[in-house]
């Protein structure tokens, strides 16, 4: 995606540019280091040097704060490495694409793991949980986005009350550079990740009404319920940020939906996720348009007649740093599209 790429090597300049100027404020990390995770009390005695990221957030954070040389593995992939990365990435073993074994992680004899996702450490994880870590003496940290409660929604996601932000996002970016002793590089990063959004917000238009988005992650199949970004996540945030709302009016932060439900919401908008991970065929993009426009009634949803379909990385609608890389594809071709009208 030609568009996406530019957008990346716009971003790439920016951050790099960041750590150049930024003013020296932040202080050195004291140890022993103690944190408040998600409930869970962390200390570090110092600066981890083999550490582990379950989740392409916590390894793109890590890397993009220039720790590639402190990390021995990554898992968990939906998408590709940032371009901005790749040669950084090189350096780090990659366990899979897909959730790892605990043994697999454990041969890496690691000395810290930060996990994106609740399903890779949380109570349910079938890979691990944050307490067979900490058996070990092995610090574990899991993203603050994903820190939901599953008293509403009974699966591993749960679901969030109110719409998510990139506070959270930047707690998370300032403890891991806390924890790595680079908390300069880190306020480095929010700064670069604040003027983006604040660029994107500057830029939306107030005439008419307010664009409905759905965000299709993917399906097992064209007959299956779809994986939709909820409202209140990362996802309803995209559409905040460009001015618009999402359609899906759920808490859930995946709920899954059968297209009469989709047909329904009549969003003004569908935004359809890119995947590497080829876990479905519907990971494709081009295989989601294909559906949407040969459907008989899926077709007749307003914003596949008017053509008002955008492609956006996967794996942005997780709350993570590539979430403010997907709002600026959306915005890139919405203008192209010229929505709102």
């Amino acid at each position: 995606m030609t568009a996406f790429k530019s957008i990346v090597a716009v971003s790439s300049l920016c951050i790099t540019l960041g750590f150049a100027v930024a003013p020296a404020l932040a202080a050195p990390t004291s140890y022993p280091l103690t944190l408040d995770n998600c409930g869970a009390k962390v200390t570090f005695e110092k600066a981890p040097e083999r550490a582990v990221g379950l989740g392409q957030n916590s390894a793109e954070i890590m890397l993009l704060l220039g720790l590639e040389d402190k990390m021995v593995a990554t898992a968990f992939w939906p998408s590709k490495v940032l371009p901005q990365l790749a040669a950084a990435n090189e350096k780090v073993t990659l366990l899979t694409v897909e959730f790892p074994t605990f043994e697999s992680i454990l041969a890496q004899d690691p000395d810290f793991v930060a996990a994106a996702l609740p399903s890779l450490i949380g109570p349910t994880s079938k890979v691990a949980k944050r307490e067979d870590f900490e058996r070990l003496k092995i610090p574990a940290y899991l993203s603050p986005s994903t820190c939901l409660s599953t008293e509403e929604v009974k699966d591993q996601y749960g679901s969030r009350e109110e719409l998510w932000n990139m506070d959270l996002l930047y707690q998370e970016i300032d403890e891991l550079s806390q924890i790595f002793d680079v908390a300069d590089r880190g306020q480095a990063l929010i700064a670069d990740f604040k003027a983006r959004e604040a660029a994107l917000r500057s830029g939306v238009s107030t005439d008419g009404k307010p664009l409905s988005y759905v965000f299709w992650f993917s399906s097992p199949a064209p007959s299956a319920d779809a994986y939709l970004g909820g409202k209140n996540g990362a996802s309803g945030f995209i559409a905040d940020v460009l001015g618009g709302k999402n359609a899906i009016d759920s808490e859930a932060e995946w709920p899954t939906l059968g297209w009469e439900s989709i047909i329904a919401a009549n969003p003004d908008v569908i935004v359809v996720a890119s995947l590497d991970r080829n876990r479905w065929e519907l990971d494709k993009p081009e295989a989601k348009i294909a559906f949407l426009n040969s459907d008989p009634a899926v077709s007749q949803i307003a914003a596949v007649k008017n053509k008002a379909i955008v492609v956006m990385d996967g794996q942005a609608m997780n709350p993570t740093i590539r979430t403010i890389y997907g709002a600026e594809q959306v915005a890139e071709q919405m203008k192209a599209l010229g929505l709102p009208k």
